[in-house]
């Protein structure tokens, strides 16, 4: 069964639970996730489910309210993309606020490859 938009809807309405068994439902064991930021040019790269879904948690540890608003999907065959404003407030108080989008590659209907990109953008000062 192939992912359509409406399943990717969904990953994001879990993404927005900090629901981790319903956001790794969607990927496959072999996954491979390429995180917005990091050292190399694909930002930092996660590999196997595990590794994932330690990361996700680890977002939602670090930003307790971290959300992506206004998700919105299209799939075509084997290649999917979402867009989205991702929010996110540091233990410092500082926040985030940024548009982004996910490249998926997708096979036997779970996600194989996650690719996120978002806006480079200063954080917002606490209170502000």
């Amino acid at each position: 069964m192939a992912l359509i938009a409406d399943d990717l809807a969904r990953l994001f309405d879990a993404f927005n639970r900090h629901d981790i068994d319903g956001v790794m439902s969607f990927f496959a064991d072999t996954c491979v996730f390429n995180a917005v930021g990091g050292p190399e040019a694909y930002g930092v790269r996660f590999e196997s489910a595990e590794a994932i879904a330690n990361a996700f948690s680890g977002v939602w540890k670090a930003m307790p309210d971290a959300h992506w608003a206004h998700h919105s999907h299209f799939v075509h065959g084997d290649r999917a993309v979402s867009e989205w404003t991702f929010t996110g407030t540091n233990a410092d108080g500082t926040r985030v606020e940024a548009e982004g989008c996910d490249l998926f590659t997708l096979s036997d209907g779970k996600i194989v490859r996650k690719q996120a990109f978002r806006k480079n953008r200063p954080l917002i000062a606490a209170g502000a």
